[in-house]
């Protein structure tokens, strides 16, 4: 499976510094959808499903938090804990999110608006579905 952690450029100063997210350019699809997740509890996890078309970027803004992806063939687990990188996950990938720290909150970029039909959330499904494309 091809990870790719997308380094942003950060501008900063004495003052503090800024990252500036834009679709299409350091961001590789246009954004449709964008949210995040904070106030996370203890020994959560979080995710349990994959999408048939939606691609996303997750960016950790405060904290950290652990991802387990897999493509029905691999599993990679990796932290994220950098504000200024983007994981980018594309379709057919079941992610996990665990072990997020008490003030982490997470960003999440995506390429669509809301559609329950676009969810897998069976992971023997997702197999079959992942493994059938092979």
């Amino acid at each position: 499976m091809d990870i790719k952690l997308i380094k942003f450029q950060s501008h900063g100063d004495d003052r503090g510094s800024l990252v500036a997210l834009e679709d299409n350019k350091n961001i590789p699809f246009t954004i449709k959808r964008i949210y995040y997740l904070f106030n996370t509890k203890d020994k959560v996890r979080r995710g349990f499903h994959a999408h048939k078309k939606l691609k996303q970027l997750a960016v950790v803004l405060k904290g950290s938090c652990r991802f387990m992806l897999d493509d029905g063939k691999e599993k990679i687990e990796l932290l994220l804990d950098n504000p200024e990188q983007g994981l980018y996950i594309e379709s057919f990938v079941w992610r996990e999110m665990y072990d997020f720290s008490e003030d982490c909150v997470l960003l999440v970029l995506a390429d669509s608006f809301y559609d329950e039909a676009d969810y897998i959330r069976d992971y023997q499904e997702f197999t079959k579905l992942a493994n059938h494309d092979s």
